[in-house]
Formats: structure tokens, C-alpha cells, sequence
């Protein structure tokens, strides 16, 4: 779960302007397509505020898009053109760090590892289960069919929740 230096450098460039906003940034996506890249902002409100009930509302997206726009063209840190994208992270969030997995204990997760775990059978890339527990370095996740997953944050290439009703 370490950011590439691309996400860590806009990460760093454009949180200032998320938090001058009222919100937290969440994480951020950086896709290089082609001709035009996709960068992808979540934002959320603080924890006391979700405890209240409050939630990321368009304006939000709107006064962070507006905001984050001003400072990519005056730090231009994206080579050639790029699509804008701002929202919540939603029911199915995405899952960028350690600390954001460790919210969510008693959930299911949907993980894709970066190398397989297991052995014969039961040996596979992408884990979806429900997160027992969360260590400094690692999560147990224990699948549908009961099987139990050691996994260490640094083999998730990417995590998000399943929302369950």
C-alpha cells in the first residue's frame, strides 16, 4: 500500500488545498492514458463530522476541484493534458493506506495483492473476505470459505470495501 512517488508528489502538492476547503483528502488515483492521464481525488469529511452525520456534498467536490485546479496549473507537476475527476470515496471505498484499513475491522475488503499468496488450491492474487484484524505491518482476512489470510500491507497493490447492507 506505498504510493508511487507520482501519487506521494501530487499528494504533497495538492492536500493544502483540499484541507484550505473544509474536507480531508482521502487518496488520490493517477492513471496515465494515452494522450490525456486521469487524476482522481476522494475527499471526506473529518471522523467527528461522519459522527454527526454530515458527508462530502457536491459543493465540496466542486469548491476542491476549483481549489486543486489553481494549484496543478500553477505547479503543472502533469505532463500534457489530464481529466479532473473529485468525489467521496463512497460506500466502496478505496482503501490507500494502513491506517484507513484499520477504520474498517469487521468489514469485507476486496484486495489485489501484488504477488499470490497460499499454496495449491487456495493460492491466488485477488482476496475477498472479511478484515478480522490489522497489525503494524499486516491483516488477517478470512474468506467466504473460511480460509484465513495473513497479508502484509506492502503486497496490496489495491484494497477497497464491499458494502454490505
Amino acid at each position: 500500500m506505498k504510493p508511487s512517488s507520482k501519487i506521494a508528489e501530487l499528494t504533497e502538492l495538492i492536500a493544502p488545498a483540499v484541507n484550505a476547503c473544509g474536507v480531508e483528502l482521502w487518496g488520490i488515483e493517477f492513471m496515465p492514458q494515452g494522450r490525456k492521464s486521469l487524476l482522481r481525488i476522494y475527499i471526506e469529511v473529518s471522523a467527528k463530522q461522519r459522527a454527526n452525520g454530515e458527508h462530502v456534498t457536491i459543493e465540496d467536490c466542486s469548491a476542491v476541484n476549483h481549489q486543486v485546479s489553481g494549484v496543478l496549473d500553477v505547479h503543472d507537476p502533469i505532463a500534457g493534458e489530464y481529466i479532473l475527476e473529485v468525489s467521496s470515496p463512497g460506500f466502496d471505498r478505496p482503501l490507500f493506506s494502513p491506517e484507513q484499513v484499520a477504520l474498517f475491522v469487521g468489514e469485507i475488503v476486496n484486495l489485489r495483492l501484488i504477488h499470490a499468496i497460499g499454496q495449491g488450491d487456495t493460492k491466488r492474487r485477488k482476496v475477498v473476505g472479511r478484515l478480522l484484524e490489522v497489525g503494524e505491518t499486516s491483516m488477517k482476512v478470512v474468506t467466504e470459505d473460511k480460509l484465513e489470510f495473513d497479508i502484509e500491507f506492502n503486497n496490496v497493490d489495491k484494497a477497497h470495501l464491499i458494502y454490505e447492507d
